[in-house]
C-alpha cells in the first residue's frame, strides 16, 4: 500500500481471489473502516480500479490498481465538551490518552455526547482527521466502553492513513494487563482461535473455526486469590479477542458481564470480591510515528479500580 496524499490510498493487488468481493477484501485492507463506508465509496465513485467505477461484487485481479479517494470531511457533528484528559503523548499528528474505564469513545445512540470525541474536539481545537466520520474524528482503533488504558488518535488524515495501516499490518505491539477467572495453569501460552459474530447473539462474538484469525499470546504476571492477573499481548485485533479468547480457555476476565456470565457468578461467590466492571486495561502500545521515522512506545498506568481490585485479591 502508497500513501498518495492526505486524502488518496492507491495500491495493487498481489494475488486474484476470485471467491471474494472487492468490498470485503478491501475491509481487510483498511480495518478501521467499516463495509458499509466501503460500500459508500463504492457507490460515490470515491474507489476505482484500474481507473474505472468500482463495483462492490466484482473481485480482486492479481495486478489490479485499487485507489480509495476519501472525501472532504464533513463539519464534525459532535459538539466539543471541555473534559478532563489524561494525555500520555502528543504532538501535532497524533494523541495518545489514557482512557479511564466507564468513558464511551464516541457518539452512539444512547451516548450523543460525552464521549471522548466530546472531549478530543476540545482539546485539539476540531484538529482531528475526518476519515472516520463525522460521528468518529480522529478515531484509528476504539476501546470497550468498560475497558481502560491506551488510545491513539489521529490529528490529520495522513497521519490516520498511516496509522491504520499499522493496525491492519499487525505493525503495532499492543500489550494488555487482565485479571482472569481461576488459576491459569500455564505461565505462559498462546491462543490461536478464529473469532466470528456470535450465531446467536448479534451483539456478541464467539470462538468460531470460519471466523477471521486471531492470536493472543499471555504470560502469567500474579496468581491471586480465585483469579490470575495476565499480560495479554494481541497479534490481531478482533472486536472483544481478549475476552473471547481468555471465555474460550476457561478464564473469562473478571467482571465481564457479557463474557464467562456464570464463571463470574461462582468468582464472587467463592472470593467475595466484585468487581466494578471488567478487569481489562490496554497497558502498553507501540507504534512507528505516521510521519516521523521512529518507534513511539507509551504505557498507561493501572486506573484506581485496577488497583484496587489487586490490592482486595492479594489481601487473603
Amino acid at each position: 500500500m502508497t500513501d498518495s496524499g492526505p486524502e488518496t490510498v492507491r495500491f495493487v493487488v498481489e494475488q486474484s481471489q476470485p471467491d471474494t468481493r472487492l468490498d470485503a477484501f478491501l475491509r481487510e485492507r483498511l480495518s478501521d473502516v467499516s463495509r458499509g463506508t466501503i460500500q459508500r465509496l463504492i457507490e460515490s465513485g470515491f474507489i476505482r480500479v484500474n481507473g474505472r467505477h468500482a463495483k462492490p461484487t466484482q473481485s480482486p485481479k492479481a495486478g489490479d490498481a485499487i485507489e480509495v479517494r476519501w472525501p472532504a470531511p464533513a463539519p464534525a457533528e459532535a459538539l466539543p465538551q471541555a473534559m478532563a484528559l489524561d494525555v500520555l503523548m502528543e504532538d501535532e499528528d497524533v494523541i495518545v490518552l489514557n482512557k479511564p474505564p466507564g468513558l464511551v469513545v464516541h457518539p452512539a445512540a444512547g451516548h450523543e455526547d460525552g464521549t471522548l470525541v466530546n472531549a478530543l474536539l476540545h482539546h485539539c481545537h476540531g484538529q482531528l482527521s475526518g476519515i472516520g466520520g463525522v460521528a468518529r474524528p480522529g478515531i484509528v482503533h476504539r476501546l470497550d466502553k468498560d475497558t481502560s488504558g491506551c488510545l491513539v488518535a489521529a490529528k490529520n488524515d495522513r497521519a490516520h492513513v498511516a496509522l491504520a495501516a499499522q493496525f491492519a499490518g499487525r505493525d503495532l505491539h499492543k500489550v494488555y494487563q487482565a485479571i482472569v477467572c481461576g488459576l491459569v495453569g500455564a505461565s505462559e501460552g498462546e491462543i490461536r482461535a478464529g473469532i466470528a459474530r456470535h450465531p446467536n447473539h448479534r451483539k456478541r462474538m464467539a470462538v468460531s473455526e470460519g471466523g477471521r484469525e486471531a492470536w493472543t499470546s499471555y504470560r502469567v504476571v500474579e496468581r491471586l486469590l480465585g483469579s490470575t492477573l495476565v499480560m495479554a499481548t494481541l497479534h490481531t485485533g478482533r472486536t472483544h479477542q481478549i475476552r473471547v479468547h481468555f471465555q474460550h480457555l476457561g478464564y473469562p476476565v473478571v467482571g465481564d458481564a457479557t463474557y464467562g456470565r456464570r464463571r463470574n457468578a461462582e468468582f464472587v461467590e467463592a472470593t467475595g470480591y466484585t468487581a466494578p466492571r471488567q478487569m481489562l486495561h490496554a497497558w502498553r502500545l507501540e507504534f512507528r510515528h505516521p510521519t516521523r521515522d521512529r518507534k513511539v512506545s507509551v504505557e498507561a498506568p493501572l486506573p484506581a479500580d485496577f488497583v484496587e481490585a489487586l490490592t482486595a485479591l492479594r489481601g487473603a
